[in-house]
């Protein structure tokens, strides 16, 4: 195996594992949502990954210089980028099916493919274009638009998908210079301002009237956590660290494009929680429009790995 396929191959593998940390972490969200306001659980999230992060993690990395960053600019795109994810799409995951969010925000393959080659300027032939396309059309046949069970919420993960693509796409491009451990670090920094932010600003409760589930979850007021809860908020926040860092790695590492499609373990992940825990079956177009939007991820990993062309591997300056 030559030295790019090893790479090639510890970006893919990164993005598996980052597949399954997230879809425990879609899990617990959603298992929370009915009693927790969502930024309660992101700070919680957010204490204990960075302390992971920061206990952990970094060390491993080399120290705490790796946190030094060359771009602050470009991290702070990153940070409204993810928050506008996490926002759109864990607001969608409290009121719609869970196989049926995570199906939708796996368009987020699709979009980094689009964006790779508007703004890194990626190679992207037929084939994968027809993937794509085939990958849109399941998202469609999931969402339903203009038939009567269409469901407004079902935009949400749409939305949060467009926003973790512009995430991927801008975290290739600070790989140039930063170290895996920033590139984690500093989004989870961000949710820890903002959610305490908000629970200082709203966490009162004066705008959730429990009307609308969504809403709700957003602006319900701070609850203290039960002690049979304290372990599954410890679990999402050592997921998330994981998680944040295997999917820097695995997009600093390779190309947005051949990357992205192993994050769709976490499709039949979300099935097997969804049975067992909510007793959620998917539907028929949930299963259709998944194995089309699996497929094309498929699809653009067959070509890849038929063309093997060498990806242009950014290499990190040195931060001490």
């Amino acid at each position: 195996m030559s030295a790019q396929a090893r790479i090639n191959l510890l970006g893919v593998l990164a993005a598996i594992g980052a597949g399954v940390a997230f879809s425990i972490i879609d899990t617990i969200f959603k298992l929370l949502s009915g009693s927790y306001p969502l930024y309660e659980v992101v700070l919680f999230r957010s204490i204990i990954a960075l302390t992971v992060m920061l206990a952990v993690i970094v060390p491993l990395e080399g120290g705490y210089h790796v946190l030094r960053t060359h771009q602050p600019r470009l991290h702070l795109l990153r940070c409204c980028a993810v928050l506008f994810a996490n926002l759109c799409f864990f607001t969608g995951l409290a009121v719609l099916p869970l196989a049926e969010a995570v199906a939708i925000a796996f368009s987020t393959p699709l979009i980094v493919t689009l964006l790779s080659v508007l703004f890194l300027k990626e190679r992207v032939g037929p084939w994968r274009w027809g993937a794509v396309s085939i990958g849109f059309a399941g998202v469609l046949v999931i969402m339903r638009p203009g038939a009567e069970t269409f469901q407004p919420a079902a935009l949400l993960p749409l939305l949060g998908a467009c926003g973790y693509a512009t995430l991927h796409v801008l975290t290739r491009r600070a790989g140039k210079s930063e170290r895996g451990a920033a590139l984690a670090f500093y989004p989870m920094l961000g949710f820890l301002v903002i959610s305490a932010l908000v629970g200082i600003t709203l966490g009162d409760g004066r705008f959730s009237d429990g009307s609308n589930a969504a809403l709700d979850f957003i602006f319900r007021a701070w609850i203290w956590p039960e002690p049979q809860d304290l372990p599954v908020l410890i679990g999402v926040g050592l997921a998330g660290s994981v998680g944040g860092y295997l999917v820097s790695q695995a997009y600093r590492l390779c190309e947005a494009a051949v990357v992205a499609p192993f994050e769709y373990i976490a499709m039949p992940m979300a099935v097997i929680w969804g049975v067992m825990i909510f007793d959620e079956l998917p539907d028929p177009q949930v299963w259709l429009g998944s194995s089309l939007i699996i497929g094309s991820g498929l699809l653009s990993v067959w070509r890849e790995t038929r063309h093997n062309r060498p990806t242009s591997r950014p290499r990190p300056r040195s931060s001490g």
